[in-house]
């Protein structure tokens, strides 16, 4: 009925193969480690970067970097160059004065947080309803939704650069 040769082939197999397996990961982790630390560490536990893919976009300024005049970038907003980068956010937005995936923005400079009633907001952005949509807010906003409005529903990443957000609020402001 149980054929003692065949359980021992089967374990055999079993273990054979795991052997493989912890073999191929023991020689990734030493292929792809710098600097002899373990995990790609040195030994300040630092890890390095092997190359950097160029993109054309600055990185974002770390925190307690460099500080940026806003009221001069909001000031040299340019709403033509602003209705391309706003197409990023025409997937979610309309401006047409219906809601899409994400509320309508005609006429959202000066109205407050979570103000249309017919859009269903987070619950994070509901408590900022008493705030305006300021363009210094916006400014904010825009870079990192998520890091200003912990919570909110709105999954788009950000924009990085400093004079896409000016952009996008000039054009904005065409759109009452």
């Amino acid at each position: 009925m149980f054929d003692t040769m065949t359980m021992t082939k089967t374990v055999g197999a079993v273990c054979g193969s795991l052997l493989v397996l912890m073999l191929v990961g023991w020689a990734g982790n030493s292929l792809y480690t710098v600097g002899g630390g373990e995990h790609g560490e040195h030994a300040e536990g630092e890890l390095t970067q092997a190359y950097t893919i160029d993109t054309g976009e600055a990185a974002a300024p770390s925190e307690g970097g460099e500080t940026v005049d806003v009221a001069a970038i909001l000031a040299a907003g340019d709403a033509a160059a602003g209705e391309a980068v706003f197409k990023k956010c025409g997937s979610c937005h309309k401006l047409d004065g219906t809601n899409a995936v994400g509320p309508h923005l005609n006429g959202v400079e000066g109205r407050n947080h979570a103000a249309l009633p017919d859009f269903a907001y987070s619950e994070a952005m509901a408590a900022k309803s008493g705030e305006p949509w300021t363009p210094e807010a916006m400014f904010a906003f825009l870079e990192n939704p998520k890091k200003v409005i912990p919570g909110t529903k709105m999954a788009f990443a950000g924009l990085p650069k400093p004079e896409d957000r000016a952009n996008v609020i000039a054009f904005l402001a065409t759109k009452p």
